[in-house]
């Protein structure tokens, strides 16, 4: 958009569409501003009726499909490292100290003076590849590790280090992580559960440990945590905690074996506080020496992690009270841009969710002036989201169940209260305090995120556990659609691809086509829906789920194959033979 501030589109001089024009073009399909800035502000010039998230596509677009050349332009030219550096990465959020970092500020400490290393410089190390993780850690003889002696830090008899949680492990050998094994057997277990503030100081020895342990601090799960790194192993630990209290967790990079890396340890036994957490990252798979080590006190030990995920992983299992109720799974649903149905999805996949899949389902309304869940499920809307946000403090389990709306056994609704009347002027935390809360009392949060780009909206897609980005077969949200993707995916790099979604798709007016949002935005999309008005007017109308409105259609049977993926989990035989006495009458 390089030529945006400079000079206008005449679409009658350019009846093809080149690729200067089409990188030219704002998201209403006019010219940029003069600033030539990508920004996701609300879209609220056109005048959709209520439920109509399906709106006919523009009609200057109508038979004129974008060529491949027009598209790689559009996708190549636009979007460089300068717009992630503005939009992507606040400047609030990347030079932070030890102090005052709330996101996983990182500290490195190469010498004696500490330096600060900002978060932009680690997402422009880190790889480009995506991250694979593997779960082929074995376990060791349980009854020996319940057995062993568990001895306090600083201790007048040996001075080993203490450790409440301590992992058991089964086997003669321990499990080294593969290379290329699936991330989702991480993301089945412990994906979403994220880690507490802690602050942790990592002493490291090589630079591929540096490497995994800078990626992991910019992940989502570590947000909350302080960083601080340093270079020398466990040697420079003792040293550097002879004068300074031991943090909550302390990661310590050690390549020597046996009665070596005992002895130094024994060390650090002396100046280690009790309630502080070790976890020894080493190169020797040895179930001895993991053996030894448990009864030191030491809380975990990795073998050559590849992965950042393999050391998040160790660190949540640490955190993680077995008693406490799971925590429930974020769907974040967004539009690239304002009419293209992304409420009616997102609202859909939560009624599939509670009613098909029989999971406990609450929907965020986020857009508090304008949400239409309250019309969709037929409900008066109320100022319970709007109270929770504004005292966010006072939000637990009672005062929730309270608030949220039932609108069946298992779906519950904390709708929008669609009040023009006042500001929405709400602290960015109080979305994530009242987020966190919600989590706790259902498995699948679905959160309808509007068509704002804020603090707070930007935050949610970062940190939720599914995106689902709903797009359009046009200009305007091809170039939203890429600019939203490469966002969140450099936020999110230990995490799956968003999910694309191609709404009110025609094959013969759309003027961009499934397979080059494959080709040019470098992901496929997960359902085409195609244009059939009828079908979700019809649902609006009646305040009914598009699945029981059209059971048969290609679209209903789309959104239970969303919400099955979403979920990871299928529709049950009862659901699905079941036989509707009520429905048949009405018919």
């Amino acid at each position: 958009m390089a030529n945006a501030s400079k000079s206008s589109v005449n679409v009658q001089e350019d009846d093809i569409g080149s690729a200067d024009a089409a990188a030219s073009l704002g998201a209403d399909g006019g010219p940029l501003p003069a600033t030539g800035a990508a920004e996701f502000a609300p879209d609220f010039s056109e005048d959709l009726p209520a439920h109509a998230d399906q709106t006919l596509p523009n009609d200057s677009w109508l038979g004129e499909e974008l060529s491949d050349e027009e598209l790689a332009a559009l996708s190549e030219e636009d979007f460089g490292e300068d717009f992630l550096d503005e939009d992507l990465l606040d400047e609030s959020l990347l030079e932070e100290n030890i102090d005052t970092d709330e996101f996983g500020g990182i500290i490195t400490d190469h010498a004696s003076p500490l330096q600060t290393v900002s978060k932009s410089t680690i997402q422009n190390r880190r790889t480009t590849e995506p991250t694979r993780y593997g779960s082929d850690d074995v376990a060791a003889n349980k009854d020996e590790l319940d057995d062993a002696p568990r001895v306090s830090p600083r201790s007048e008899n040996d001075g080993v280090m203490a450790s409440d949680n301590t992992t058991t492990m089964v086997g003669e050998e321990l499990g080294d992580y593969g290379e290329n094994a699936e991330i989702e057997a991480y993301a089945a277990e412990d994906s979403y559960l994220p880690v507490p503030r802690i602050s942790i100081h990592a002493f490291c020895e090589t630079p591929e440990t540096t490497a995994l342990l800078e990626q992991a601090a910019i992940d989502r799960r570590l947000a909350k945590t302080h960083l601080t790194m340093h270079m020398g192993g466990v040697t420079k630990a003792v040293d550097h905690f002879q004068t300074a209290s031991t943090p909550n967790l302390i990661i310590l990079e050690a390549a020597g074996r046996g009665e070596e890396l005992l002895e130094k340890l024994s060390g650090l036994a002396e100046v280690c506080d009790p309630s502080t957490k070790v976890i020894i990252v080493g190169r020797v798979n040895d179930i001895a020496l993991y053996r030894a080590l448990i009864r030191e006190g030491i809380s975990d030990y990795v073998v050559n992690p590849k992965t950042p995920l393999q050391i998040i992983k160790s660190i949540a299992s640490l955190y993680v009270d077995p008693s406490a109720p799971p925590i429930g799974k974020t769907l974040a649903f967004v539009g690239a841009r304002g009419g293209v149905g992304s409420s009616t999805i997102a609202h859909n996949v939560a009624w599939c969710a509670a009613e098909l899949l029989e999971s406990d389902t609450v929907i965020l309304d986020l857009d508090l002036p304008f949400g239409t869940a309250s019309l969709d499920f037929e409900q008066d809307p109320t100022s319970g989201l709007l109270e929770a946000l504004a005292s966010p403090e006072r939000l637990d389990d009672v005062l929730l169940d309270r608030l949220l709306q039932k609108h069946t056994d298992r779906l519950s609704l904390f709708t929008a209260p669609n009040l023009l009347d006042r500001d929405y002027d709400l602290d960015d935390q109080a979305f994530e305090t009242v987020v966190d809360v919600v989590r706790g009392a259902a498995p699948t949060i679905v959160i309808d995120v509007p068509h704002l780009w804020t603090n707070w909206s930007k935050r949610i897609l970062q940190t939720a556990d599914e995106i689902v980005i709903t797009t359009t077969p046009d200009l305007a949200a091809f170039r939203n659609t890429k600019n939203l993707i490469d966002v969140i995916s450099s936020a999110r790099p230990n995490d799956s691809e968003p999910t694309l979604i191609v709404n009110q798709f025609d094959a013969k007016t759309s003027s961009v086509q499934p397979d080059q949002y494959t080709e040019h935005v470098g992901l496929e999309p997960s359902e085409v829906f195609g244009w059939e008005p009828q079908l979700f007017h019809t649902a609006a109308t009646n305040a009914a789920p598009i699945i029981e409105v059209g059971e048969k259609t290609k679209t209903a049977q789309s959104l239970i194959a969303l919400s099955e993926h979403l979920l990871g989990r299928r529709q049950t035989l009862s659901n699905k033979n079941s036989f509707d006495i009520m429905k048949f009458f009405r018919k």
